[in-house]
């Protein structure tokens, strides 16, 4: 208890920490009052009615930080920019000279990867904010622009895009936890009050034992998203002795932890951008008119998107590759086992080098089979609830709670890790 009191007292009597903490609140402030702004030309009630009931507009609404919802400037969010990452990471494993500029090339390789992921992001969020702006005047949401407004209008919801990409760069950079993840928080909280009040204005009494069934999972799932989250599988290290002059180093134990999660969030965030692409792109076309066959397929698309069994299986899968893509793209077990044999370290009963990194693999692919069946299930409940209750908030809500949980945990990990540092 000490401990904790002296660790939460550091958190405001360090200049460093709580310059960092001010530079996060002040920058997702930022993004609170670029959400507001409207994008002119919008017909309210239209509006209104377009969002109704829309499952796909309510999860495209998290990666825009609630800015869709009132077609903000920055109606895009972070979208573009987590599909641009999602090629880029896709590429690594067709380019190996990018596998090797992310994984082995140190800083300066990252540095130079993300850099990359910027230039995707661009051309992305042009694409993406012209199919949008057409969908939304055919849908009477937005008034008819001329060529010259239409063009303003688009080069207004990029600039948004790239603007809430640097600034989650920044808070990455300058203050605490993953950026573009914190405004995806920042946008679920915000919204909180308004959703709540608008449940209770619908309340329904007859869907109390719904709610309370939602309640009740709502607390089991956070509560298993910690202990996968924190859960790790120790890997036992010997430190080899070692004489230098009349000193002898080494011959301690300790072990290496390997999370049972190692993604974290990014899965369901990717696999809900790969989602969102074909949607997107199905709603363009569904209400062509010069295009029949086209329109045709596009609504036999939705439809099926719509169908909840296909839409919750699809989730699962993607959610599942996703979790092993990313775990294999930031977890290598040959550098591991390269820096243990540099280090003299060996794992006991097990030689160095190719055994080491046979070894290292065998665990991590188990134990991620665990946490990504967790991942794949805990992102699906929600669907379930959903189809038996008949309440189509859930998943969206379900969604969000999985993305507020995961947050938390990680800026929580990374403010006890600056503290920590600051003890000792």
């Amino acid at each position: 208890m000490n401990s904790f009191s002296a660790k939460f007292a550091l958190l405001f009597t360090d200049a460093e920490l709580r310059r960092r903490i001010l530079f996060v609140t002040g920058i997702l402030f930022l993004t609170r009052v670029l959400a507001a702004i409207p994008t002119p030309g919008i017909n309210a009630q239209e509006l209104a009615v377009f969002f109704q009931n829309s499952q796909f507009l309510g999860l495209l609404n998290l990666f825009s930080g609630g800015g869709l919802s009132n077609l903000s400037i920055v109606l895009l969010g972070v979208g573009p920019y987590i599909t641009s990452s999602i090629i880029m990471q896709l590429l690594t494993l067709l380019i190996p000279r990018l596998k090797e500029m992310y994984q082995e090339e140190g800083e300066a390789g990252r540095q130079k990867f993300s850099q990359y992921t910027r230039f995707f992001t661009l051309p992305i969020a042009l694409v993406q904010g012209v199919g949008f702006l057409i969908l939304l005047q055919r849908e009477g949401v937005l008034q008819m622009l001329t060529p010259f407004q239409f063009g303003v209008n688009v080069l207004a919801v990029t600039a948004g895009s790239i603007l809430l990409m640097w600034l989650g760069e920044l808070i990455s950079e300058f203050g605490l936890g993953n950026g573009v993840s914190l405004i995806i928080f920042a946008g679920i909280v915000a919204r909180l009050p308004r959703s709540v009040s608008q449940t209770l204005y619908s309340f329904d009494p007859s869907q109390l034992p719904a709610y309370l069934g939602f309640i009740a999972a709502a607390l089991a799932i956070v509560a298993a998203v910690v202990f996968v989250t924190e859960a790790e599988r120790p890997v036992p290290v010997t430190y080899a002795k070692r004489v230098r002059g009349m000193k002898v180093y080494g011959g301690t134990s300790t072990y290496l932890p390997l999370r049972l999660n190692q993604a974290g969030v990014i899965p369901i965030i990717f696999a809900l951008s790969l989602l969102l692409l074909p949607q997107m792109a199905a709603s363009f076309f569904a209400t062509s008119t010069t295009h029949p066959l086209i329109a045709q397929f596009s609504q036999s698309v939705l439809a099926l998107l719509q169908n909840l069994g296909f839409y919750g299986v699809l989730y699962f899968v993607l959610v599942f590759l996703f979790t092993y893509f990313y775990t294999a793209v930031t977890f290598d077990p040959t550098q591991i086992a390269e820096q243990l044999q540099r280090g003299g370290a060996f794992i006991p009963g097990v030689r160095p080098g190719a055994s080491t990194t046979e070894h290292l693999a065998q665990v991590i692919t188990r134990i991620t089979f665990v946490g990504a069946l967790f991942l794949g299930v805990i992102a699906v409940l929600p669907i379930v609830m959903q189809a038996m209750t008949g309440i189509q908030s859930l998943t969206i809500g379900g969604t969000a709670l999985l993305i507020v949980v995961s947050v938390v945990l990680d800026l929580a990990r990374r403010v006890d890790a600056q503290l920590s540092i600051r003890e000792y």
